[in-house]
């Protein structure tokens, strides 16, 4: 029978992983501020044509805003979480599906105990 496992991705953190992390991560602030100026012109062009804002409407962007403000105070705290870690630790770098193939008789702990990829510099050096 094969069934589906989930496999956990890490990345050994080496200087070049590190400068792609904190390039990804200003990149992410920088679109999620975009995102926010956007929210804010959209906002100020609503007021002055409908001249009033309902309840509701002034409630949405304020919630918009808010989640915009929140993940870039969560990408800033990862970008100072990141420099503080030492070249050559493990970090999660995502979960991927795996098919497995198991067979009455087959070790079940065994089995699952095989669910990480360590990668270094996009190169595959262990399954865990």
């Amino acid at each position: 029978m094969k069934i589906l496992q989930t496999v956990v991705v890490k990345q050994v953190l080496t200087e070049k992983s590190k400068k792609e992390l904190l390039k990804k991560f200003e990149e992410n602030i920088s679109q999620l501020q975009k995102e926010f100026d956007q929210l804010q012109f959209e906002q100020k062009r609503f007021e002055k044509q409908s001249k009033t804002l309902t309840k509701n409407v002034r409630d949405h962007f304020n919630r918009e805003t808010q989640a915009r403000h929140e993940k870039i105070k969560l990408i800033s705290f990862q970008i100072e979480q990141l420099k503080l870690l030492p070249l050559g630790s493990e970090i999660k770098e995502r979960e991927v599906q795996a098919i497995s193939e198991i067979k009455v008789g087959d070790n079940w702990e065994q089995n699952w105990s095989r669910s990480e990829i360590v990668i270094k510099d996009g190169i595959v050096q262990e399954i865990r």
